[in-house]
């Protein structure tokens, strides 16, 4: 009997923007943890190095000094990358970068830095990328629960410093429909585009805030935040060959958040 290692990712080459953060470093966890090479893209060779020191399998992780706001930034990194492992097989479009305020304090400066932190770098990181893949990638990029539904506020009534800000939700949502043009735009060639919305995963200095944190457990049909590691199975999934024929695609991951 021989065993069907599709779901392994032996020798394929992720890009994972961010991959150091919360939810990043869940992302590239789960390429490593399926055999794949993981290259996390950041501004930070400090927190790549912390992530690194807490994983034991860490010879296929690599770091690519990248800003994704900047073009040029993101046009060497690729080209370095590319050099370096002559392919790249997936993407993983999972930084952010903007400012939380509620909408009467947002300026329109703010509101449009928070688009672009959300949805134009998507796009840069995507566009400049095209001439690099190789056929059947895969793209994967991060939306969110709130592209898909609206924040109920009476969760952040005591604590507005979480209150998700207008841009943001706007900014996922689009993102959804990024993930479905460019599903078509790049199917002919066989390559896939998905999309993966995480629900409530508050990161370790929010989840002090006890009250918070069980309103957000409340809203779940599992009744509990998501944890990281929740993230992995479905990432490594859209990476591998038994998501093939699989695109367009919006992937919930929050929980049961959205089902009610």
């Amino acid at each position: 009997m021989t065993t069907d290692k599709r779901i392994g990712l032996e020798d394929k080459v992720a890009l994972i923007t961010g991959g150091y953060g919360h939810l990043g470093s869940a992302i590239t966890k789960g390429i490593l943890n399926h055999g794949g090479v993981a290259v996390v893209l950041g501004r930070s060779q400090e927190k790549f190095d912390e992530l690194k020191s807490q994983i034991s399998n860490h010879k296929n992780l690599y770091f690519e000094n990248v800003d994704v706001s900047d073009l040029e930034s993101v046009k060497v990194a690729y080209l370095n990358i590319y050099k370096n492992f002559n392919r790249i097989d997936a993407l993983f479009n999972n930084a952010y970068f903007g400012k939380s305020e509620i909408p009467e304090k947002m300026s329109d400066q703010d509101f449009s830095i928070g688009i672009e932190g959300a949805l134009g770098s998507v796009f840069r990181c995507i566009r400049e990328l095209l001439p690099y893949l190789n056929t059947n990638a895969k793209i994967i990029n991060i939306s969110s629960m709130y592209g898909t539904i609206s924040p109920d506020f009476r969760i952040y009534e005591n604590c507005l410093e979480f209150q998700s800000p207008p841009n943001y939700g706007a900014a996922k949502a689009a993102i959804q429909q990024l993930t479905r043009y460019f599903a078509n735009y790049l199917g002919p060639k066989g390559i896939t585009v998905n999309c993966i919305s995480p629900g409530p995963f508050p990161n370790p200095k929010v989840q002090e805030n006890a009250e918070f944190i069980k309103h957000l457990e409340n809203k779940t049909a599992l009744r509990r935040i998501g944890r990281p590691e929740d993230l992995e199975g479905i990432c490594a999934f859209l990476a591998s060959d038994f998501s093939a024929y699989i695109t367009g695609q919006n992937f919930a991951v929050d929980g049961g958040w959205t089902i009610s």
